[in-house]
């Protein structure tokens, strides 16, 4: 079984730029799984700027939603999910109509989601590295959809901590270790 190291932050913490510094340390083929998806020009933007970063021998993948089922087809040594807070974003946005969530079938939505990435992982031989942000730390946001994003995302990150061997979250590009 590979391992599972959760990589927690705030915005712009130097999440990315670590694990893709740790999964080069390894010195092991790497997948790159990107769940952004360029919706408008500042996200394609971003996003070009992401793949221009990384090694050129790395696999990417860019997959938006339903992890689980794309986990077969990866025959590298190690995966960076990067990351979980737009793959819980875009689990979000099929529940939501008129600014609102509908909290019911979104929530079944995610630990569906979270839950098979978790058994995928567990029963596999590749060493994941899962980048997300950390969202708890901040103001209560003043509209539905915001608390039930940050909730559930707050969620995601507690599943995924307990099943991972490590934890670490980003404080200014310092990463401390908490689990």
């Amino acid at each position: 079984m590979g391992k599972l190291i959760l990589i927690l932050g705030g915005a712009r913490s130097g999440k990315s730029s670590y694990a893709q510094s740790l999964a080069e340390e390894t010195g092991k083929s790497v997948t790159f799984l990107a769940t952004a998806q360029a919706l408008d020009e500042e996200m394609s933007t971003r996003i070009q700027k992401h793949r221009a970063e990384r090694p050129p021998n790395w696999e990417t993948l860019e997959i938006p939603l339903d992890i689980s089922s794309h986990v077969e087809q990866i025959k590298t040594e190690v995966v960076i999910l990067d990351c979980m807070t737009l793959l819980v974003s875009n689990v979000l946005m099929q529940f939501v109509k008129d600014d609102l969530v509908d909290e019911a079938p979104f929530t079944q939505a995610l630990q569906k989601e979270v839950d098979a990435l978790i058994a995928e992982i567990s029963k596999g031989k590749q060493d994941w590295i899962i980048i997300s942000n950390e969202l708890g730390l901040g103001l209560i946001p003043p509209y539905q959809m915001g608390r039930v994003y940050r909730d559930l995302l707050g969620w995601a990150n507690q599943q995924l901590a307990r099943a991972a061997a490590k934890v670490i979250f980003m404080v200014a590009g310092i990463p401390t270790v908490i689990k």
